[in-house]
């Protein structure tokens, strides 16, 4: 069973066979019409595309289905947006509209989350995550489930500063730029203690700390500002027993060891982050999910492809807490045949 799996492998009980997620790509309409039989692309209607990309996720058995409740949204209006380029099939992702509430270096230096966003009511926020996590149980009975935060911190202030003006105050004043990330981090720490409070099993901690290639702040900073935050986060989760995945894009190799200091319980990756020394120094006390490069699947060869596979699963196999994936997603523009013949050498080599 794909659920039993997925949660052995998250409590570290080695599964027969390497369970495994995916990101982006039951939404492949191309690829989800091959597998499933159902006729359905980016212009059918929202139910065929719901239950299509279900009959995918079944299909493919995953074992694991990485979602957040808490993102962007909580910010209201009092944020930047970045527009969006064309990711999905159809380009229906794509949005032109840039805008940020933020003119000055100083403004984001003295920017109060508190006062900008004021207090939330605990019991609804608790409510809101179990809601949240039953509706992905209820979707996807067959995985492991979870809910969670997207805007943990680096993630929030990018979303309410846009690039720029992140960049702009961080440079202007690392210290007071600190101090405000401080501030969020207090302020976003109410979402971290109703989620502990939450009936929730299993949660997923997101926050793009990094780019491909790697620190976007000296370290010193993460390790100042940062890192002591996720102890304060994360602290009221472990105390309640749940199990934190922690998930970032780009390379956050230099920062595995704070993170896994902080009190997670599995690391989630893109293929620039070093899965090989997660599997050698944490690999027997924690999960981790990754990490194969999509760019093998869009233009490489089958013999790519299966080497590709091969490297995770020889670096995963022997850690019972090890799920296969694309690290950075299978979009839309990948060839068929290659996802496909990804999907043929995973299953080969599942089994242990």
């Amino acid at each position: 069973m794909s659920f039993a799996d997925g949660w052995a492998a998250i409590n570290l009980e080695m599964p027969s066979r390497v369970p495994r997620t995916e990101y982006s790509v039951a939404s492949h309409w191309q690829v989800v019409s091959r597998v499933t039989g159902i006729d359905v692309d980016e212009k059918s209607p929202a139910e065929l595309r719901t239950r299509a990309s279900r009959a995918f996720i079944k299909a493919w058995n995953f074992d694991f289905q990485w979602s957040t409740l808490i993102s962007g949204g909580v910010f209201g209006d009092f944020r930047t947006r970045m527009g969006h380029a064309v990711y999905a099939a159809g380009g229906v992702d794509y949005n032109n509209v840039i805008s940020c509430p933020f003119t000055d270096p100083e403004q984001v230096l003295d920017f109060d989350p508190w006062e900008a966003y004021g207090k939330r009511d605990r019991a609804t926020l608790v409510q809101n995550f179990e809601k949240h996590y039953q509706a992905n149980r209820d979707a996807y009975p067959d995985a492991v489930n979870m809910t969670g935060i997207y805007v943990t911190c680096i993630s929030g202030l990018i979303d309410i500063f846009g690039w720029e003006m992140l960049l702009a105050g961080a440079g202007t004043d690392s210290e007071r730029f600190g101090e405000m990330t401080n501030r969020y981090a207090s302020w976003i720490q109410q979402y971290f203690d109703a989620l502990a409070a939450s009936d929730v099993p299993v949660v997923m901690i997101h926050d793009d700390i990094v780019w491909t290639s790697g620190a976007i702040f000296h370290p010193d900073w993460y390790r100042k500002y940062v890192f002591p935050n996720y102890h304060k986060y994360f602290a009221p989760l472990r105390e309640s027993g749940k199990k934190i995945m922690f998930s970032s894009d780009g390379c956050y190799t230099e920062f595995i060891d704070d993170i896994a200091a902080a009190g997670i319980h599995g690391f989630v990756m893109e293929p620039t982050t070093d899965m090989a020394y997660i599997a050698e120094k944490y690999g027997k006390t924690h999960a981790f999910v990754g990490n194969a490069d999509t760019r093998i699947l869009l233009s490489g060869t089958k013999q790519d492809i299966y080497n590709e596979v091969k490297r995770c699963m020889d670096i995963g196999k022997k850690c019972p807490g090890f799920f296969m994936a694309v690290g950075n997603h299978i979009p839309s523009n990948t060839p068929v045949d290659s996802v496909l013949y990804y999907n043929d050498v995973y299953e080969e080599m599942s089994k242990r």
